[in-house]
């Protein structure tokens, strides 16, 4: 099984926090959405052979396409993608662009799931991240949202300067009474070249508070544990039969098409991704070339993508596929890495897999990056 990843590089306005590709200059939407036809047609032998289970309109903001031009570019992966019989197929969504109208016409189409990014129910909240919409406008789309589909996620993000863990558990709370069934929640980051970090470089905002973060990071892992949620990956969290297959399928490390200027590719050994400019990349497939560049991935890059994305998933690290993938000598050095943590009550060994413990979910990238191997490469033989 494989998947379709469609970038959508375009935004109202710019947030604060993102450092994704995106324009807030729509003038090229047109010309964008033919090239994304036109690379979908001359790509598809990347995935001959392969069913497709998942279908991702990301950005970016996909909602500012019409309803119309998503179906359209839907129709063309029909026809030149062998695609499962009910795949799962999500638009994330500003809720700004979610009137009324616009989620009635969505449902009536081959889009089965919503991923909205509510970010904050607080007004200042999404004030400082620059959102393009208020909270009002974020409970009035989940509204018509729910009336139409039954799969919807909504977007969280915690440890935002200026708030406080009263209003971090109000936010938990509102979205619990909406009953959606997954929430993905996150840190706030400062991300180079973004305008937080020079707002905060400028001293106009204080920076995050790593432990009021975490604070409220465990605040959201016990709130949604306690109404059923299974905390399926670090960030994610649904209900049984409504984890995410597009996400879960990139953790398990299976492969991926993306379609679009910035996009990347996965094809278990190689990752690549197009040129992440709206007009090279237009230029490019008006020409018939794909600006692309692709890295071969080594026994010790996949070891440790492996590492990383199983420490972050219910699924954990399997020893044995590490030998098994790896060879001994990176089980050896796990093992060795490991240890320290084990230890400090960060990570436990379960039936020859390793995993997280509650404690150490929020320190989990920092553990896993010192279960890397990072200069043992001519031992990969």
């Amino acid at each position: 099984m494989s998947g379709i990843y469609i970038h959508i590089p375009f935004c109202k306005q710019a947030c604060h926090y993102c450092d994704f590709h995106f324009s807030t200059n729509l003038a090229k939407k047109e010309a964008l959405v033919s090239a994304l036809h036109k690379e979908l047609v001359s790509r598809k032998a990347v995935l001959s052979g392969q069913s497709v289970q998942t279908i991702y309109f990301g950005g970016g903001t996909p909602s500012v396409l019409e309803v119309s031009a998503l179906e359209a570019l839907l129709e063309t992966i029909y026809g030149h993608y062998d695609i499962v019989a009910e795949p799962e197929i999500t638009l994330e969504a500003n809720p700004d662009d979610l009137s009324q109208e616009y989620v009635f016409a969505l449902s009536k189409g081959p889009v089965n799931r919503l991923s909205i990014g509510v970010q904050s129910f607080f007004d200042e909240d999404l004030t400082f991240m620059n959102r393009a919409h208020s909270a009002d406008e974020a409970i009035q789309s989940i509204r018509w949202a729910k009336s139409h589909f039954d799969n919807i996620s909504i977007d969280l993000i915690y440890g935002i300067p200026g708030s406080n863990l009263s209003r971090w558990e109000q936010n938990i709370r509102k979205a619990l009474t909406f009953d959606f069934p997954h929430i993905s929640s996150y840190a706030l980051t400062v991300e180079p070249k973004t305008a937080l970090k020079r707002f905060i470089e400028k001293g106009l905002v204080q920076p995050p508070d790593e432990a009021q973060a975490e604070e409220q990071f465990h605040v959201l892992l016990d709130s949604l544990k306690q109404e059923g949620y299974v905390n399926y990956e670090i960030s994610n969290f649904g209900r049984p039969g409504f984890f995410s297959k597009n996400n879960t399928a990139y953790w398990q490390g299976k492969p991926y098409l993306g379609i679009g200027p910035s996009a990347h590719s996965f094809d278990g050994k190689r990752r690549s991704w197009n040129v992440g400019n709206n007009t090279k990349y237009i230029n490019a497939i008006e020409n018939n070339e794909i600006l692309v560049e692709t890295e071969e991935l080594s026994k010790t890059d996949r070891y440790n993508e492996y590492v990383m994305t199983g420490l972050r998933t219910i699924w954990g690290v399997s020893l044995q596929k590490v030998a098994t993938d790896f060879g001994a000598n990176f089980q050896t050095y796990l093992l060795r890495q490991a240890e320290k943590y084990v230890k400090a009550q960060l990570l436990f060994i379960d039936r020859d897999t390793l995993f997280v413990t509650k404690k150490g979910k929020f320190l989990v990238d920092g553990i896993a990056s010192d279960l890397f191997l990072l200069n043992l490469r001519r031992n990969e033989s």
